[in-house]
């Protein structure tokens, strides 16, 4: 059996629609950190491969998900969270995103429904959200849609129509649609409107491709995901997964990886007493690597000391964090925030 991810249950209901031609198109998903990107891409493809936490900045690098609906054919790229950069990686991560939206035929911008404080009698947009609503303007020829995520928060819905004119003054969105991707409500909506803007072309991937990215990608994200949730605060967002071994050979497959932290001391919570964090992180991650391949897997996980990679250009690149076409991000006082 080959690495290949095993296709993905499309969408309830998202196989209604049915034209003459294909239509087939890349669709970034773009947006502040923690708005629900990830949760979305999820939602959308009925299976969650995109990597999920309370923390910001989760989604580090574009995770990329393939819908196929009878004639349509959705490649959708989660984006890292576009945020003020403190680190080289950060930069890097606001890069990606920004290389996302220049290369997708439709960008969606993913912006939440505010938390209505008590006696607050509208809904106001986050300012940075308009703000990259108002950049989006300036992508060539883009096709822009709003998701309004997370409506579940406001009781009145009629609190939606000023909140929507404020996102549309700032950009001229081709369609909006309110959701909530975390309850998988607007999904349907959201196909639809979508299809429509999707160029009229055969499709890009094999229709039961749920992912162009290998297992490999996966795992060290899956790794990742365990570290920043069972460490909470704890340890940082100083952590670096690398596949050294992927041997899939055997009846069982057999992986290796290393975890790079930034301290000693995230090293010694990591491991935690007598390696009982580490195991805890493995099992969780293994079960999410079984899941996907539907094959046993034996994943042996070691932790080192990286001091600094978060500033190394050298050890971004051994690290996978490659800069995207184009060169090196800008540095810290050039870089648009």
């Amino acid at each position: 059996m080959s690495s290949s991810i095993p296709p993905a249950a499309p969408a309830s209901g998202a196989a209604s629609e049915a034209d003459a031609g294909p239509r087939a198109g890349r669709v970034a998903l773009v947006g502040r950190p923690n708005v629900g990107k990830s949760t979305l891409l999820n939602a959308l493809l009925g299976e969650p491969i995109a990597i999920i936490s309370p923390h910001p900045q989760t989604t580090r690098e574009n995770v990329r998900g393939i819908l196929t609906v009878q004639n349509a054919q959705f490649v959708f790229v989660d984006t890292p969270g576009m945020h003020a950069p403190r680190t080289r990686l950060g930069r890097w991560m606001n890069e990606h995103a920004r290389e996302a939206e220049r290369e997708a035929d439709v960008v969606v911008m993913v912006a939440e429904v505010p938390r209505m404080e008590a006696g607050a009698r509208e809904a106001r947009p986050h300012p940075a959200d308009l703000e990259l609503a108002a950049g989006l303007t300036r992508l060539p020829g883009a096709r822009v849609v709003l998701c309004l995520n997370k409506v579940d928060r406001l009781k009145d819905k009629g609190l939606l129509l000023p909140l929507i004119a404020a996102f549309t003054r700032a950009c001229a969105f081709a369609a909006t649609v309110p959701m909530s991707a975390k309850r998988s409500q607007g999904i349907d909506g959201m196909i639809h409107e979508l299809r429509a803007l999707l160029p009229e072309q055969p499709f890009l991937f094999e229709p039961d491709t749920l992912s162009d990215q290998p297992v490999r990608f996966f795992v060290a994200e899956f790794v990742r995901e365990q570290i920043l949730q069972q460490t909470k605060q704890e340890v940082p967002h100083g952590v670096a997964v690398v596949v050294e071994r992927f041997d899939e050979g055997g009846k069982i497959v057999q992986i290796e990886a290393t975890v790079h932290v930034a301290r000693e001391s995230h090293k010694r919570i990591l491991v935690g007493a007598r390696g009982s964090m580490m195991k805890n992180i493995g099992i969780a991650a293994r079960e999410r690597v079984e899941t996907m391949i539907e094959r046993r897997v034996n994943l042996r996980l070691w932790v080192r000391v990286t001091p600094g990679w978060m500033e190394n250009a050298e050890r971004l690149r051994e690290l996978g964090y490659a800069p995207p076409e184009g060169g090196e991000p800008k540095p810290a006082a050039e870089a648009d925030t």
